[in-house]
Order: structure tokens, then sequence, then C-alpha cells
């Protein structure tokens, strides 16, 4: 496999953190470049890098950011994977700077007519959840949320294995009347058409996003993007007030140190670390897009996503899906 692209200079943590989740996934079998300022890395082993002398804030404008900042280490990752230089690229760095870099860069697969940010949500006890649009399209029109639902099937199928995803619109209720003029027009249109990977099973409600009742939500990015942040708060506030309660009383404490293994269990299960970033489907080419808070671990996970999806071909299969639904 080429090399993983890694934007060593994205996100909050950069580059200490990137530099030691790249350095983490090399150990476990994953080739990786660099990319950045070679200077500010510190200790990179053995890994190569790919210089590129401008960094994209987090808080600047995506587009006129990338247009104008060409050396930077996210178009210049974006680049290497358009050349052949890498396999796909990662970046905890500006999200709208990501997606656009990967646009300008790598192209969009012939038929998208947008591309979708798709993220997995801890379903416990089953699969986790695949939600799309989480971000990328603030606003949708019908056609492009069928071509989300197409695009989110072949990925539950290449991520998580499932060989036939039940497809389904987020609502405020099962049925098909429900919701908005977007999400009723979507529906029909998801109806009229024949899936090429995955089926499709209706409206489903932000309660169901947990469970084992769909395997693809598809909606706007804006709804998307404000479910999944409602979603990473709660289990946080979740899980902290769950760990502060156990300490309240000695009896407790006990009882936590007895309950430590399942306790740790599921707040991995739960934590944003352990999928690394969501892809971003519809351009030609991989590409991971991290949560800015990235650490080291989730860096880890996020190229080795990125290494698994190369592996998948997930790219030539969105490619095939979007052309037979034309």
């Amino acid at each position: 496999m080429l090399p993983i692209a890694v934007d060593a200079m994205g996100g909050d943590n950069a580059p200490a953190e990137i530099v030691v989740g790249a350095r983490l996934a090399v150990d476990e079998g994953t080739p990786v470049l660099l990319v950045g300022r070679s200077e500010e890395m510190g200790d990179t082993g053995d890994i190569p890098i790919l210089e590129a002398s401008e960094v994209i804030a987090m808080d600047a404008e995506p587009g006129s950011s990338v247009r104008r900042m060409k050396d930077s280490s996210l178009v210049r990752a974006a680049e290497a994977v358009r050349d052949g230089t890498a396999s796909a690229m990662v970046s905890a760095g500006n999200t709208g700077a990501t997606m656009a870099s990967a646009l300008l860069r790598m192209g969009r697969i012939k038929g998208v007519s947008r591309p979708a940010i798709a993220t997995l949500l801890p379903a416990p006890g089953t699969t986790p959840t695949v939600l799309l649009d989480a971000g990328a399209n603030s606003e949708c029109s019908p056609d492009w949320l069928v071509q989300f639902g197409q695009m989110g099937a072949v990925f539950a199928t290449d991520r998580l294995g499932i060989r036939e995803p039940r497809v389904a619109l987020l609502s405020i209720g099962e049925e098909p009347g429900k919701g908005n003029p977007l999400v009723k027009e979507a529906y029909e249109a998801l109806e009229a058409v024949e899936l090429a990977q995955g089926v499709f099973i209706g409206n489903v409600e932000g309660r169901d996003l947990l469970t084992d009742a769909v395997d693809v939500v598809v909606t706007d990015g804006f709804t998307g993007n404000v479910t999944l942040k409602t979603l990473e708060g709660s289990m946080k506030t979740l899980i902290t007030a769950l760990f502060a309660s156990m300490s309240d009383r000695p009896e407790a404490l006990e009882a936590a140190d007895v309950l430590a293994p399942e306790f740790d269990a599921l707040y991995r299960q739960f934590h944003p670390d352990t999928y690394g970033g969501a892809i971003l489907l519809g351009v030609r080419g991989v590409c991971i897009i991290s949560h800015g808070s990235t650490g080291a671990t989730a860096m880890k996970n996020a190229i080795g996503i990125a290494a698994e999806m190369v592996e998948a071909e997930v790219v030539d299969h969105l490619t095939t899906a979007v052309g037979s639904a034309d």
C-alpha cells in the first residue's frame, strides 16, 4: 500500500500528538507520509516527510485559504493522493478546508452531486450506525439525500461488513407524511429508486440512532451536524455523571472497582477517539476528517481507518454504485 498522507500541522494538538499517532500507526504496519513543517515535528523516526511551508488555521475561511495557500499541509496532502504519492489523506485540521482541499485537488467522483461526511455512531450490542451528511452540506436537495443514502450503504458494507444495509431518513416521525418538505420529497424519491446497494426502510427518529433499528441514516448536513454534536455532548455528560456518582460513597467506589473493566469497555465504545474520524464520501480518494481535539490514539485509529478503506476499495465501489444509480 502507498503511505497515508497525514496533515501533521492540523488540529489543536498538532504537530506533537499527530506525529505520535503516526508513529503508533507505523509500528502497527501502516505506512505514513507526514506533511508539514519538518522543523516543528520533533522526532518522527524514519517516517518520510513531505515539506509544506504553510498552515491553514482552524478558524480560516476554507475556500479562499485552500486557493491562496497552495503550499499548505492540507493542500499538499490532497495533492499527494491525486498524484499517486499517497493512497489516502487524514487531517484533524480545519474541516471545511480539508473538504475543500480534497474536492479541489482530488476531484469529485463522476455522477456525485455533492460529497458528504459519513460518521459512525455507537450502537451498544450491535454494529454502529452510519450518519450522513454530518456537516458538509447545510442545505440539500431531495436528490442529494438519495445519493447520500446510496453512498452510505456502500460505506456501511465496506466499513462494517453489512451485506444489505437498511437505509432510512431522519425525521420527526416514522410515518411517510412526517417531516419538512425536504424530507417528504426525499422519502418519495428514495421509495421510487432501487438502491444499487442497501434497502430503503422509511423514516426513523432521533431515538433510533444508537440502536439496531437502522444501519444508515440520511439527513442534511445542518441537521446531521447538530445531531452529532448533541449526541457527543450528551454521552460525555452522561459518562462524567456516572463516574462522579460512583465516587460519592465508599460502597460505590468498591463497586466501581469491581465493574472497572465493564466501565472501561463502555467508555471506549462511546469515546470519539475509538472511531478516529469521519470519511468524506464522493471524492476521488479516501479522505478522513478527524476531530480538532484529536490526540495520538485517535490519529492512530484514523490512519487505520484510512488504510482499511483503501484496501476495501471504497472509492471504486462508490464510483460503481453512483454510476449504476444513474
